[in-house]
């Protein structure tokens, strides 16, 4: 699962990075698992589909993730649909970091306006959500270390990786293509900023 959005997401989003802040993206995106040696040479990961049993890190990829985040690293968490997968979401990533409150992001909060003024109460739907509900409200939320710095950002009841997917689908509205490029800038330079 986590190549449902790949390669498209990727190869559109890397030159919208480019194209709205001044840094030189890859021309991929790089795949990797928890243990390789250079997860430390990413400041920014990005993990999506986090439905029951995709996602189950073992303990040593736990506490890889665990020093990964608390050396600094930032982990952006997208595609967490309805009440299940976020049950499923919280039991995992609480193994991860355990004693630290997933909280809403407030209005207030620089990720949402550190390069774009983002409203985070419009929802970006999943192509498959365009002709059909979402299973409930969207919500920005996050884990901060206990000095206040964001580890991890999660886009529940979102999905900003189809709009960079089907950026250039005809069916796919522009404007949630649009407002995912914006979140998706302002998470890379938050992360490299803090």
């Amino acid at each position: 699962m986590w190549s449902i959005d790949y390669p498209y997401a990727e190869q559109h989003f890397l030159p919208a990075l480019e194209r709205f802040t001044r840094i030189e993206a890859a021309d991929d995106s790089v795949h990797m698992q928890l243990s390789d040696e250079q997860l430390f040479d990413y400041p920014w990961l990005f993990i999506q589909q986090l439905a029951q049993g995709q996602w189950d890190p073992s303990e040593l990829e736990a506490a890889r993730l665990r020093e990964y985040l608390m050396r600094g690293g930032f982990l952006v968490v997208d595609d967490i649909h309805g009440e299940n997968e976020w049950i499923w979401f919280t039991e995992v990533i609480q193994r991860v970091l355990p004693g630290l409150p997933i909280v809403d992001i407030e209005e207030s909060n620089l990720l949402l306006n550190i390069i774009f003024d983002v409203d985070k109460r419009t929802q970006i739907p999943g192509e498959r959500h365009l002709n059909g509900r979402m299973e409930g409200p969207p919500h920005w939320r996050a884990i901060y270390d206990r000095e206040g710095r964001m580890l991890v950002a999660i886009n529940h009841n979102i999905d900003m990786g189809d709009a960079w997917e089907h950026a250039d689908d005809a069916h796919y509205p522009v404007e949630m293509t649009s407002l995912a490029y914006r979140f998706g800038v302002n998470y890379v330079i938050y992360a490299m900023t803090h």
